[in-house]
């Protein structure tokens, strides 16, 4: 399995964005779950479930995250189910050492901008980690003219 595979396994929640679909408002609570899929394990293949809350209710998109073979911090995301047809690109940019923190950039889509996710373990990231990102992010042309639309989530008030 490669390593950075392995380092997303697991809950990521998204701590600040430019993603229209968050930012609107009625979709909160956004996290990413990541786990390898049994079935296409030695492929580096990663099972991915988004989850969101609206109206009250948990909701949830599933797909599957391919390796991009030529750029092995890339994937192509494809739906699961209904969403069997669509796909997008998305890269980590930028990641905490610890594995704590990771900056995703995604492709523009036919239904999506281009746009940027802060993601963390922790519900929320300090202050001074964010900013520490965000001068990271400043330094990346792709990422740089992503900033001025960024804006940090609200943390749920309650547990998921």
């Amino acid at each position: 399995m490669n390593k950075l595979v392995h380092t997303l396994i697991g809950t990521w929640f998204i701590c600040s964005t430019n993603f229209p679909m968050w930012l609107k408002g009625d979709k909160t609570n956004p996290t990413f779950t990541y786990a390898v899929a049994s079935e296409k394990e030695t492929q580096n293949v990663l099972r991915d479930e988004v989850k969101y809350t609206k109206n009250g209710e948990t909701k949830s998109i599933t797909g599957y995250d391919y390796p991009n073979p030529s750029d092995s911090a890339a994937f192509v995301w494809k739906g699961n189910g209904l969403l069997h047809l669509l796909h997008s690109h998305w890269q980590v940019m930028l990641q905490d050492p610890d594995g704590q923190w990771a900056v995703i950039h995604f492709s523009k889509t036919l239904f999506t901008p281009e746009g940027v996710d802060i993601i963390s373990r922790t519900p929320q990231l300090p202050e001074k980690t964010l900013n520490h990102i965000k001068s990271l992010m400043a330094d990346n042309p792709i990422l740089a003219r992503q900033l001025i639309d960024m804006r940090e989530l609200p943390v749920a008030s309650s547990s998921r």
